[in-house]
Protein backbone atom coordinates (compact mmCIF):
# COMPACT_ATOMS: atom_id res chain seq x y z
CA UNK A 1 0.00 0.00 0.00
CA UNK A 2 2.78 2.43 0.96
CA UNK A 3 4.63 1.55 -2.25
CA UNK A 4 1.54 2.41 -4.30
CA UNK A 5 1.12 5.70 -2.44
CA UNK A 6 4.79 6.56 -3.02
CA UNK A 7 4.43 5.81 -6.73
CA UNK A 8 1.30 7.95 -6.92
CA UNK A 9 3.05 10.84 -5.17
CA UNK A 10 6.04 10.55 -7.50
CA UNK A 11 3.72 10.46 -10.50
CA UNK A 12 1.97 13.64 -9.30
CA UNK A 13 5.30 15.41 -8.75
CA UNK A 14 6.52 14.41 -12.23
CA UNK A 15 3.25 15.60 -13.79
CA UNK A 16 3.39 18.95 -11.97
CA UNK A 17 7.04 19.38 -12.98
CA UNK A 18 6.25 18.62 -16.64
CA UNK A 19 3.31 21.05 -16.71
CA UNK A 20 5.42 23.73 -14.99
CA UNK A 21 8.19 23.25 -17.56
CA UNK A 22 5.85 23.83 -20.49
CA UNK A 23 4.20 26.85 -18.85
CA UNK A 24 7.64 28.39 -18.25
CA UNK A 25 8.62 27.66 -21.85
CA UNK A 26 5.37 29.31 -22.98
CA UNK A 27 6.18 32.37 -20.82
CA UNK A 28 9.72 32.65 -22.20
CA UNK A 29 8.46 32.28 -25.79
CA UNK A 30 5.89 35.04 -25.20
CA UNK A 31 8.56 37.31 -23.74
CA UNK A 32 10.95 36.57 -26.62
CA UNK A 33 8.30 37.38 -29.26
CA UNK A 34 7.18 40.46 -27.34
CA UNK A 35 3.82 40.71 -29.12
CA UNK A 36 0.68 39.65 -27.20
CA UNK A 37 -1.26 39.48 -30.47
CA UNK A 38 1.05 36.68 -31.68
CA UNK A 39 1.46 34.77 -28.40
CA UNK A 40 -0.20 35.92 -25.20
CA UNK A 41 1.63 35.11 -21.96
CA UNK A 42 0.26 32.60 -19.42
CA UNK A 43 -0.39 35.47 -17.00
CA UNK A 44 -2.47 37.33 -19.60
CA UNK A 45 -4.39 34.16 -20.46
CA UNK A 46 -5.17 33.47 -16.79
CA UNK A 47 -6.36 37.05 -16.36
CA UNK A 48 -8.61 36.68 -19.42
CA UNK A 49 -9.97 33.39 -18.05
CA UNK A 50 -10.81 35.10 -14.75
CA UNK A 51 -12.68 37.80 -16.68
CA UNK A 52 -14.59 35.17 -18.67
CA UNK A 53 -15.57 33.21 -15.55
CA UNK A 54 -17.85 36.00 -14.33
CA UNK A 55 -19.64 36.39 -17.66
CA UNK A 56 -22.96 34.51 -18.17
CA UNK A 57 -22.23 33.75 -21.84
CA UNK A 58 -19.09 31.85 -20.80
CA UNK A 59 -21.07 29.28 -18.81
CA UNK A 60 -23.92 29.09 -21.34
CA UNK A 61 -21.36 28.33 -24.07
CA UNK A 62 -19.78 25.58 -21.97
CA UNK A 63 -23.13 24.03 -21.05
CA UNK A 64 -24.33 24.24 -24.67
CA UNK A 65 -21.23 22.42 -25.95
CA UNK A 66 -21.36 19.83 -23.18
CA UNK A 67 -25.00 19.00 -23.94
CA UNK A 68 -24.19 18.52 -27.63
CA UNK A 69 -21.09 16.37 -26.97
CA UNK A 70 -22.94 14.26 -24.41
CA UNK A 71 -25.81 13.67 -26.83
CA UNK A 72 -23.43 12.61 -29.61
CA UNK A 73 -21.39 10.39 -27.28
CA UNK A 74 -24.48 8.70 -25.80
CA UNK A 75 -25.92 8.03 -29.25
CA UNK A 76 -22.59 6.57 -30.45
CA UNK A 77 -22.33 4.29 -27.39
CA UNK A 78 -25.91 3.06 -27.77
CA UNK A 79 -25.72 2.35 -31.50
CA UNK A 80 -22.14 1.05 -31.25
CA UNK A 81 -23.14 -1.56 -28.67
CA UNK A 82 -26.24 -2.60 -30.64
CA UNK A 83 -24.30 -2.95 -33.91
CA UNK A 84 -21.47 -4.85 -32.23
CA UNK A 85 -23.93 -7.35 -30.73
CA UNK A 86 -25.61 -7.81 -34.12
CA UNK A 87 -22.22 -8.23 -35.83
CA UNK A 88 -21.11 -10.74 -33.21
CA UNK A 89 -24.19 -12.88 -33.82
CA UNK A 90 -24.43 -12.42 -37.60
CA UNK A 91 -21.24 -12.52 -39.66
CA UNK A 92 -23.03 -11.02 -42.68
CA UNK A 93 -23.72 -7.85 -40.66
CA UNK A 94 -20.09 -7.68 -39.53
CA UNK A 95 -18.85 -8.03 -43.11
CA UNK A 96 -21.29 -5.34 -44.30
CA UNK A 97 -20.32 -2.87 -41.56
CA UNK A 98 -16.54 -3.34 -41.75
CA UNK A 99 -15.90 -1.13 -44.82
CA UNK A 100 -18.26 1.56 -43.46
CA UNK A 101 -16.38 1.75 -40.16
CA UNK A 102 -13.04 1.95 -42.00
CA UNK A 103 -14.37 4.79 -44.17
CA UNK A 104 -15.58 6.75 -41.13
CA UNK A 105 -12.18 6.33 -39.47
CA UNK A 106 -10.26 7.34 -42.59
CA UNK A 107 -12.17 10.44 -43.75
CA UNK A 108 -10.99 13.71 -42.08
CA UNK A 109 -13.37 15.49 -39.70
CA UNK A 110 -13.43 18.61 -41.88
CA UNK A 111 -14.74 16.59 -44.85
CA UNK A 112 -17.57 15.15 -42.78
CA UNK A 113 -18.43 18.59 -41.41
CA UNK A 114 -18.65 20.18 -44.85
CA UNK A 115 -20.74 17.30 -46.21
CA UNK A 116 -23.00 17.26 -43.15
CA UNK A 117 -23.70 21.00 -43.49
CA UNK A 118 -25.65 20.21 -46.65
CA UNK A 119 -28.21 18.08 -44.76
CA UNK A 120 -27.98 19.02 -41.07
CA UNK A 121 -28.80 22.27 -39.25
CA UNK A 122 -25.77 23.98 -37.73
CA UNK A 123 -27.12 23.62 -34.18
CA UNK A 124 -27.11 19.81 -34.59
CA UNK A 125 -23.86 19.57 -36.54
CA UNK A 126 -21.55 18.97 -33.57
CA UNK A 127 -23.92 16.28 -32.22
CA UNK A 128 -23.76 14.39 -35.50
CA UNK A 129 -19.97 14.76 -35.92
CA UNK A 130 -19.30 13.68 -32.31
CA UNK A 131 -21.57 10.69 -32.82
CA UNK A 132 -19.91 9.76 -36.11
CA UNK A 133 -16.34 9.97 -34.78
CA UNK A 134 -17.06 7.93 -31.64
CA UNK A 135 -19.26 5.24 -33.26
CA UNK A 136 -16.51 3.15 -34.95
CA UNK A 137 -14.36 3.24 -31.80
CA UNK A 138 -17.15 1.95 -29.55
CA UNK A 139 -18.26 -0.56 -32.16
CA UNK A 140 -14.77 -1.98 -32.76
CA UNK A 141 -13.81 -2.21 -29.08
CA UNK A 142 -17.10 -3.74 -27.98
CA UNK A 143 -16.98 -6.28 -30.82
CA UNK A 144 -13.41 -7.19 -29.82
CA UNK A 145 -14.60 -7.79 -26.26
CA UNK A 146 -17.44 -10.02 -27.44
CA UNK A 147 -15.06 -11.97 -29.69
CA UNK A 148 -12.75 -12.59 -26.70
CA UNK A 149 -15.49 -14.26 -24.66
CA UNK A 150 -14.41 -17.71 -23.45
CA UNK A 151 -16.10 -20.35 -25.61
CA UNK A 152 -16.03 -22.82 -22.69
CA UNK A 153 -18.09 -20.45 -20.53
CA UNK A 154 -20.63 -20.09 -23.32
CA UNK A 155 -20.79 -23.88 -23.73
CA UNK A 156 -21.33 -24.27 -20.00
CA UNK A 157 -24.15 -21.69 -20.10
CA UNK A 158 -25.77 -23.62 -22.94
CA UNK A 159 -25.52 -26.94 -21.08
CA UNK A 160 -27.08 -25.50 -17.91
CA UNK A 161 -29.76 -23.63 -19.85
CA UNK A 162 -28.79 -20.17 -18.61
CA UNK A 163 -31.11 -17.47 -19.98
CA UNK A 164 -29.77 -14.93 -22.55
CA UNK A 165 -30.19 -12.11 -19.98
CA UNK A 166 -28.10 -13.88 -17.32
CA UNK A 167 -25.55 -14.91 -19.93
CA UNK A 168 -25.19 -11.26 -21.01
CA UNK A 169 -25.00 -10.11 -17.39
CA UNK A 170 -22.59 -12.66 -15.92
CA UNK A 171 -20.50 -13.83 -18.88
CA UNK A 172 -20.36 -11.11 -21.53
CA UNK A 173 -20.44 -7.95 -19.41
CA UNK A 174 -17.31 -8.64 -17.24
CA UNK A 175 -15.29 -9.53 -20.35
CA UNK A 176 -16.57 -6.74 -22.60
CA UNK A 177 -16.46 -3.92 -20.03
CA UNK A 178 -12.64 -3.35 -20.11
CA UNK A 179 -12.77 -3.17 -23.92
CA UNK A 180 -15.73 -0.79 -23.79
CA UNK A 181 -14.04 1.42 -21.17
CA UNK A 182 -10.92 1.64 -23.32
CA UNK A 183 -13.03 2.63 -26.31
CA UNK A 184 -15.03 5.14 -24.26
CA UNK A 185 -11.84 6.79 -22.97
CA UNK A 186 -10.47 7.21 -26.50
CA UNK A 187 -13.92 8.14 -27.81
CA UNK A 188 -14.41 11.00 -25.36
CA UNK A 189 -11.22 12.68 -26.57
CA UNK A 190 -12.34 12.31 -30.20
CA UNK A 191 -15.82 13.47 -29.25
CA UNK A 192 -14.53 16.76 -27.86
CA UNK A 193 -11.99 17.48 -30.59
CA UNK A 194 -14.32 16.68 -33.47
CA UNK A 195 -17.32 18.33 -31.80
CA UNK A 196 -15.49 21.61 -31.20
CA UNK A 197 -14.12 21.53 -34.77
CA UNK A 198 -17.70 21.17 -36.01
CA UNK A 199 -18.79 24.10 -33.83
CA UNK A 200 -16.00 26.31 -35.21
CA UNK A 201 -17.27 25.62 -38.74
CA UNK A 202 -21.01 25.50 -38.04
CA UNK A 203 -20.99 28.32 -35.45
CA UNK A 204 -24.06 27.28 -33.40
CA UNK A 205 -25.14 29.74 -30.71
CA UNK A 206 -24.00 29.16 -27.12
CA UNK A 207 -20.95 27.07 -27.99
CA UNK A 208 -17.23 26.99 -27.28
CA UNK A 209 -16.53 26.74 -31.01
CA UNK A 210 -18.40 29.97 -31.74
CA UNK A 211 -16.36 31.83 -29.09
CA UNK A 212 -13.10 30.38 -30.42
CA UNK A 213 -14.01 31.62 -33.90
CA UNK A 214 -14.98 35.10 -32.66
CA UNK A 215 -11.69 35.40 -30.73
CA UNK A 216 -9.79 34.40 -33.87
CA UNK A 217 -11.65 36.93 -36.05
CA UNK A 218 -10.89 39.71 -33.55
CA UNK A 219 -7.24 38.58 -33.28
CA UNK A 220 -7.71 38.29 -29.51
CA UNK A 221 -4.98 35.71 -28.86
CA UNK A 222 -5.40 35.89 -25.08
CA UNK A 223 -9.10 35.01 -25.28
CA UNK A 224 -8.44 32.37 -27.92
CA UNK A 225 -5.90 30.67 -25.64
CA UNK A 226 -8.16 31.18 -22.62
CA UNK A 227 -10.97 29.28 -24.35
CA UNK A 228 -8.48 26.61 -25.46
CA UNK A 229 -7.17 26.10 -21.92
CA UNK A 230 -10.76 26.03 -20.62
CA UNK A 231 -11.65 23.42 -23.22
CA UNK A 232 -8.72 21.22 -22.13
CA UNK A 233 -9.68 21.47 -18.45
CA UNK A 234 -13.33 20.69 -19.17
CA UNK A 235 -12.33 17.78 -21.41
CA UNK A 236 -10.30 16.20 -18.58
CA UNK A 237 -13.09 16.70 -16.03
CA UNK A 238 -15.69 15.45 -18.52
CA UNK A 239 -13.66 12.32 -19.29
CA UNK A 240 -13.13 11.44 -15.63
CA UNK A 241 -16.82 12.04 -14.87
CA UNK A 242 -18.15 9.90 -17.74
CA UNK A 243 -15.67 7.08 -17.17
CA UNK A 244 -16.42 7.23 -13.43
CA UNK A 245 -20.17 6.88 -14.13
CA UNK A 246 -19.56 3.93 -16.47
CA UNK A 247 -17.36 2.20 -13.86
CA UNK A 248 -19.98 2.81 -11.17
CA UNK A 249 -22.69 1.26 -13.36
CA UNK A 250 -20.37 -1.66 -14.11
CA UNK A 251 -19.79 -2.32 -10.40
CA UNK A 252 -23.51 -2.21 -9.71
CA UNK A 253 -24.11 -4.74 -12.49
CA UNK A 254 -21.46 -7.02 -10.99
CA UNK A 255 -23.26 -6.95 -7.61
CA UNK A 256 -26.57 -8.08 -9.13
Amino acid sequence: MNLNKDNQEKSKIVTIAAVSFWILLWQFASMAIGEEILLASPVKVLKTMAELFVQPHFWSAISGSMIRMTAGFAMACTLGIILSVLSYNKSIIRIALEPLMHVIKAIPVASFVILALVWIKTKNLSIFISFLMVLPIIYTNTLSGLANTDAKLLEMAKVFGISPFKKALYIYTPIVMPFFLSGATIGIAFCWKSGIAAEVIGLPGNSIGENLYQAKILLDTAELLAWTVTMIIISVIYEKTIIGIIKMISKKIERI
